[in-house]
């Protein structure tokens, strides 16, 4: 496994729609492998490909934050919201593509997701809590959003501008 590096917003990269992956292959394997690695090295609960330079439909996550529980590591290969809960509620979202950044934002409190496994099956879940909005927050990764564009445009506009400062400043180090 190899911890990749994560995209740092802005990158058009994060803003692209990932390709459907066409069949689960020891290639697709690999990169679950080393995002899982990588989300929990960040550390994250949600890591999706585009993130680390991969245009695939493609994410990770685990909710479990309590470090004595047992982890439960999912890879969702071409997920697919298919039903949501009508009452929303509001979660503060950060993302590993925006270090340090936080904001409430609006989503369904449940939504139900199919996507196609490792093992190359369909699978089908009901996800409530923070698990639904990890997924959601995921799976607009692979459609080009990101949790700030759920913002009004101003304070959207100053995250992106300190982002830039911020990649300005890495950069130099």
């Amino acid at each position: 496994m190899t911890l990749r590096p994560i995209l740092i917003h802005p990158d058009p990269r994060l803003k692209k729609v990932a390709t459907p992956v066409a069949e689960v292959t020891d290639e697709v394997r690999r990169l679950a492998d080393d995002m899982l690695e990588t989300m929990y090295d960040a550390p994250g609960i949600g890591l999706a490909a585009p993130q680390v330079g991969v245009a695939d439909r493609l994410l990770v996550m685990d909710c479990v934050k309590d470090p004595e529980a047992t982890p439960e590591p999912m890879v969702l290969i071409n997920p697919e919201i298919v039903e949501t809960s009508e009452e929303t509620g509001v979660y503060e979202e950060g993302c590993l593509s925006i270090p340090e950044h936080y904001a409430d934002v609006e989503r369904p409190v449940a939504v139900t997701v199919k996507w196609l496994g490792l093992d190359g099956r369909t699978h089908s879940e009901h996800f409530d809590g923070l698990w639904a909005t990890c997924v959601q927050h995921e799976i607009d990764h692979l459609n080009g959003k990101l949790f700030i564009d759920h913002l009004k445009p101003l304070r959207r506009q100053m995250i992106t501008r300190k982002m830039v400062k911020f990649k300005r400043e890495k950069a130099r180090a």
